[in-house]
């Protein structure tokens, strides 16, 4: 049997066995997938079935793509058949409810004209080139169209999202309406400093795709029916009957996002003199006391352990501010619709959220800082140069502080005597539905996203997940859960945990040494400056001997003290560099070795075996 196996002849018929099971299983097995990935980044979500259960009318689905302009980009071809791949697993999933069609628009053709009337964006190769479509455009039985006008490569973990996006955005026109009250401009203004107009938030791009927007004026006094949920961001100096329109909304039912500050970054308001912040802070004490909620007042959240590093110039290494966050998953409650999923969410000089002692409603922390954490004054805020000083102060208390919660239960009006003109309004309600958020700069651009101009049009590139946490509530307090939960699958990025970890412990061990070499730096610069003052460089050889021997003795200092200070910076990286030359061991050399000697055992055992 072994000979036969052997010869040239059995070697022959296992091709040939092999060439038939791969063209039967291909003519057979074309729709068999097995996804091995950790998040099952390829296969389709319950969110999404969800959504294609929920399709009462058929939908045609268009995808354009220029194969045969595209046939030497490698790159695009691979991803263009990933999207493929996926809209034909929408179609199998809809059961007939979605009909795919396949476009490749060549030039002058009726189907590049089809793809322009679509409002696709083509984009050429090079200068008096060929131009590629890559886009989808779907329709529904009333003509309503959706489109995405490309799919770009760096994107690739929202691919999913978007078109679930689409498709429920066609199987139900009617989007949920949105009213928006803000003290920010969301949705673009002026810059006084550069005189010119600014673009809307991309926060408010990303919620206009998916809702209907109702601006409101900050002085209304009534909230419309047709309201679903109120997104009330930065309320500053709300009068009262605003106020109480707010608050006669959540009793009847209506849902509330409210984004309150102790010290809004993204308010260019000036301050008054006395009250450090006072003109950047909003809050809404009174309804957050009948909700039982309070944000400490005058308090900043101060965490060392998710501390950012921000720029400080130039010439300047970065720094770590201790109130400008990037909080983690581990950070971010993975049991709420809200907030399960997302990988990390960033705030700076965020408040402090508390339930109030008594409270009959519910306080479910949505975000919330580490143990290495503590509140900060918000007049230190005013004056200040260096974010060291704040990790320098810091003295964490082991206590979690909250950014965002959940607030929901029974709950009594803020105004039990009513006000003027209205008196007879409700007195509580059975159940509230409220999130708030003690920070308003997570929704500012510079916080979450870099923003590219793509021929024309603004192509978000996410760097956090603060748009996604907003859309995440906005669509749970509308009452849809589908989309929630393809959204927050995940991305391919994963934070250095260990590496983060080995950062904190060396700032620990070296800062200390640092700060007093630098004392000891400025310290020898004032005794040198002190010696060389009113010294006319002419006449420097002057000098006696003694002050030309303590010169030269302080520049020997200064320059000894600026290499320990070196040295010491080194090694606040070095526990980072060794634990990246490990990695590289293990990968390149000791994986590789221990599996060639595991071979090599099993070969000599099997050897032994058979003599």
């Amino acid at each position: 049997m072994k000979r036969t196996l052997y010869s040239g002849a059995g070697l022959l018929l296992i091709a040939l066995a092999f060439l038939a099971f791969n063209m039967l299983s291909g003519l057979t097995l074309t729709n068999a997938r097995v996804d091995l990935t950790e998040q099952k980044l390829y296969t389709i979500s319950d969110g999404t079935r969800k959504i294609l259960g929920e399709i009462d009318e058929p939908i045609n689905l268009y995808f354009f793509y220029s194969d045969k302009s595209a046939k030497d980009l490698m790159g695009l071809r691979n991803y263009a058949r990933r999207v493929e791949e996926m809209l034909k697993a929408y179609e199998r999933a809809a059961d007939g409810k979605i009909k795919l069609h396949v476009v490749d628009p060549e030039p002058f053709s009726e189907d590049e004209d089809k793809a322009a009337e679509f409002g696709l964006q083509a984009v050429p190769l090079q200068q008096g080139g060929d131009q590629v479509y890559f886009g989808l455009a779907g329709t529904n039985s009333v003509d309503h169209t959706q489109i995405i006008p490309f799919f770009p490569l760096d994107q690739e973990e929202f691919l999913e999202y978007e078109i679930s996006r689409l498709v429920q955005s066609l199987a139900k026109p009617e989007r949920p309406v949105v009213g928006v009250m803000s003290g920010l401009q969301l949705n673009g203004g002026f810059d006084m400093a550069t005189r010119q107009p600014t673009a809307p938030w991309m926060v408010m791009e990303e919620i206009r795709q998916l809702f209907q927007i109702e601006s409101l004026k900050s002085d209304i006094d009534q909230i419309l029916e047709k309201v679903s949920v109120l997104l009330l961001v930065h309320p500053k100096d709300l009068p009262q009957q605003t106020q109480y329109a707010i608050d006669q909304f959540v009793l009847r039912g209506g849902k509330l996002l409210v984004f309150v500050d102790p010290l809004s970054e993204a308010d260019s308001g000036m301050e008054m003199p006395g009250e450090p912040g006072g003109e950047r802070g909003s809050s809404l004490d009174a309804l957050f006391k009948a909700w039982g909620v309070q944000m400490l007042p005058g308090k900043i959240l101060g965490d060392g352990a998710n501390a950012m590093s921000v720029s400080m110039g130039q010439d300047k290494p970065p720094a770590r501010h201790a109130a400008w966050l990037n909080l983690p998953s581990h950070s971010l409650d993975q049991s709420d619709v809200s907030t399960a999923g997302l990988e990390n969410i960033t705030v700076a000089t965020a408040g402090i959220l508390r339930p109030l002692d008594g409270a009959k409603t519910h306080f479910l922390p949505l975000i919330q800082s580490s143990e290495y954490s503590m509140p900060f004054d918000v007049q230190r805020f005013t004056m200040l140069a260096d974010p060291e000083e704040l990790i320098r102060e810091l003295e964490p208390t082991g206590e979690r502080y909250t950014v965002a919660a959940r607030i929901s239960g029974p709950a009594q009006t803020a105004f039990p005597e009513g006000i003027e003109g209205q008196k007879d309004g409700l007195k509580a309600a059975d159940n509230i539905n409220v999130i708030a958020v003690a920070d308003t700069d997570l929704l500012s651009d510079r916080m979450w996203v870099q923003v590219q101009d793509f021929f024309g049009q603004r192509v978000p590139q996410p760097w956090a997940d603060n748009a996604g946490f907003a859309i995440n509530a906005l669509d749970n307090l509308a009452g849809s859960e589908a989309l929630i939960s393809v959204r927050s699958r995940g991305r391919f990025s994963r934070p250095f945990d260990v590496v983060e970890k080995l950062q904190r412990d060396a700032e620990v061990k070296f800062r200390e040494q640092e700060q007093e070499l630098q004392q000891r730096l400025a310290d020898t610069e004032q005794k040198l400056a002190t010696l060389q003052q009113n010294q006319d460089p002419a006449k420097a050889l002057e000098l006696t001997p003694e002050q030309q021997a303590a010169l030269q003795q302080f520049v020997q200092e200064k320059l000894r003290i600026r290499k320990e200070l070196r040295d010491v910076r080194f090694q606040l990286n070095s526990s980072i560099e060794d634990l990246g030359r490990k990695l590289k061991f293990i990968n390149i050399a000791l994986v590789p070795l221990v599996l060639t000697l595991g071979v090599l055992v099993l070969w000599f055992w099997r050897r032994r075996r058979k003599a």
